[in-house]
């Protein structure tokens, strides 16, 4: 059975790291709830469940796909750009433990998972505030033995390379191509997000399924008119935090 591996919102939410957008109140029961109904969708669709330890003293600690990156040979834990969030890692080192042998970014590098985007063997790495070119050099050291083309590629505009691009289908790319150079992405087929909504490229691509947020009603009527197969979820409460669906999960095999 594959497995999900997320983590409790943290009481101190309200507090997270912010880099593109304004702060606004977080409602914290409402956090809570909207990232249960996330989780159970991911049960619906026969995923397992494992909880990364708690750690409410970290407010971006619901976003455990920034710690890590997962492939089948290894996991590697990331050192995430931001310095306050780096004591994520840890607890997600312990949840990765039992399944995948670990190696870890090391400084100079730098590296936030929400930066990474996988489709099969190819990896591309959004050079960020977050994440730079040494980090890049060290996932190409470990992950070039296995078969892996991993290539850097510049963003402006967004937090992460996820929030800029995603994979919706076998084939197919949501972006925002003022964030992210279509051209870094050949022979891919493209749905552009609704100018209205510039934040709404991140999806959750499983089981030719996506996982979307329902808050960006015009590029999810796009997703629909294309005969994506979307599971609406509420995130307005991650998305003020600079979150998307990706972010609250780390997908194993």
């Amino acid at each position: 059975m594959p497995i999900a591996i997320t983590r409790p919102v943290s009481p101190r939410m309200g507090e997270c790291e912010l880099t593109h957008l304004d702060r606004q109140p977080i409602d914290i029961e409402l956090a809570i709830m909207q990232h249960h109904a996330y989780e159970q969708e991911l049960l619906k669709l026969g995923y397992s469940l494992v909880q990364a330890p708690a750690v409410p003293e970290l407010p971006d600690s619901i976003f455990v796909e920034d710690t890590v990156i997962v492939v089948d040979e290894m996991a590697i834990l990331t050192l995430p750009g931001a310095a306050s969030r780096r004591p994520e890692v840890e607890g997600m080192a312990s949840a990765l433990l039992t399944y995948r042998r670990l190696h870890y970014i090391q400084a100079p590098g730098i590296l936030d998972g929400g930066d990474v985007l996988r489709i099969g063997k190819k990896i591309w790495i959004g050079l960020s505030n977050r994440s730079n070119k040494p980090a890049v050099e060290q996932v190409q050291q470990w992950l070039s033995p296995f078969g892996y083309e991993v290539e850097g590629l510049q963003i402006n505009g967004c937090l992460h390379l996820k929030s800029a691009v995603t994979q919706v289908g076998p084939n197919t790319l949501l972006i925002n191509s003022n964030w992210a150079n279509p051209a870094f992405f050949p022979g891919f087929e493209m749905i552009e997000v609704d100018p209205e909504e510039p934040g709404a490229a991140n999806a959750l691509y499983l089981d030719n399924k996506i996982i979307y947020p329902l808050n960006y009603p015009k590029t999810l009527q796009r997703l629909q008119s294309a005969g994506i197969d979307t599971i609406p979820v509420n995130q307005s409460e991650v998305i003020k935090a600079e979150g998307g669906v990706t972010c609250c999960c780390v997908l194993l095999n």
